[in-house]
C-alpha cells in the first residue's frame, strides 16, 4: 500500500487573478467523537508535508469573551440561553480578522468546532434557528466541514483508525489544493 504522505498535490495558479490562500477546515461532531484527536492528526500531517497550518478551537477560552464562556461551561456563572449564544458568536467574531489574515497569508486553519456547533447548541435548547444564525452572518464560511458522527466504539468495530485518518487527510488535501489554487473566501449564510 502506498504511503499517502508521499503523495504530492499540485498547487499551481490556474488563474493569475486568483489569490493563493490557506484553507478553512472545520471538524464538527458529538462530544468524544474524536474531533480533537483528528484535528491534531490533520495538523501534524499538513505540517509534515510542508504546509503552514494551525489548530484553533472554539470557544477560544483565552479571550475576554472566552473567559465568560468558560465560566458558564464550568457552571461558575448562570447566563440566559440568548446571552450565552451571543457570547459564543462574539467569541468567533473577535477572532474573525485574525482568521482572515492567516488564511490570506497561506496558513490553513484546522478548527475544532465553529459556528455550526453554536447554532446547533442554542437551537437544541429551544431558541429559534433563524435567530441563532443571525449573529453568524458574515463570519468566514469553511472551505470544508467534516462532521464526525461516530462513537469511538463504532470506529474500533468498523474501520481501523489509520483508515479514518487516511480518508480525512485525502479530503483535506484536496481542499487545501483548491484554496492554494485561488478559491475565494466566502461568508456564512449570505442573503
Amino acid at each position: 500500500m502506498e504511503n499517502d504522505s508521499s503523495k504530492k498535490i499540485e498547487v499551481s495558479a490556474l488563474n493569475p487573478n486568483l489569490q493563493s490562500r490557506g484553507a478553512l477546515v472545520v471538524l464538527e461532531g458529538l462530544d468524544r467523537s474524536g474531533k480533537s484527536s483528528q484535528c491534531i492528526q490533520l495538523l501534524s500531517h499538513l505540517q509534515s508535508i510542508g504546509f503552514s497550518a494551525e489548530l484553533w478551537r472554539f470557544p477560544d477560552r483565552n479571550t475576554a469573551v472566552g473567559q465568560m464562556i468558560s465560566a458558564y461551561l464550568s457552571n461558575q456563572s448562570n447566563l440566559d440561553d440568548h446571552t450565552i449564544h451571543l457570547l459564543l458568536s462574539a467569541n468567533r467574531w473577535e477572532k474573525r480578522s485574525m482568521m482572515e489574515e492567516k488564511l490570506k497569508s497561506g496558513t490553513t486553519l484546522i478548527i475544532d468546532r465553529y459556528s455550526y456547533s453554536g447554532v446547533a447548541f442554542s437551537s437544541a435548547k429551544g431558541l429559534d434557528f433563524d435567530w441563532c444564525k443571525a449573529p453568524e452572518i458574515g463570519l468566514l464560511a469553511p472551505d470544508m466541514v467534516l462532521y464526525l458522527d461516530i462513537s469511538p466504539e463504532m470506529v474500533d468495530a468498523c474501520l481501523p483508525m489509520e483508515e479514518v485518518q487516511k480518508k480525512l487527510r485525502e479530503y483535506v488535501l484536496e481542499c487545501v489544493a483548491a484554496c492554494k489554487n485561488g478559491r475565494a473566501l466566502s461568508h456564512f449564510w449570505s442573503q
